[in-house]
């Protein structure tokens, strides 16, 4: 298992999501996705994605003005 770090922060929607995506073909199933983001939709819009998509969230942080969501690479991931 690899654990990737996307930085989404100063991104506006619909951006964060787009990145996550286009990173998440790049990853195994059962990898990990951490994408930091600034856009406070990108709590709401990658979870929203991610169960669409067969990915799982592992964890949402939120701090200040920064979230980190924690995304495990799911089904549609390349074997």
């Amino acid at each position: 298992m690899e654990e990737i770090v996307l930085d989404a922060r100063n991104l506006l929607c619909p951006l964060p999501v787009i990145r996550t995506q286009n990173t998440v073909k790049l990853l195994a199933k059962g990898d990990h996705l951490r994408v930091l983001c600034t856009d406070p939709g990108a709590a709401h819009d990658i979870p929203a994605w991610c169960r669409i998509n067969g990915h799982h969230v592992v964890e949402l942080i939120q701090r200040d003005d920064e979230i980190a969501i924690v995304v495990r690479v799911g089904a549609t991931a390349p074997a």
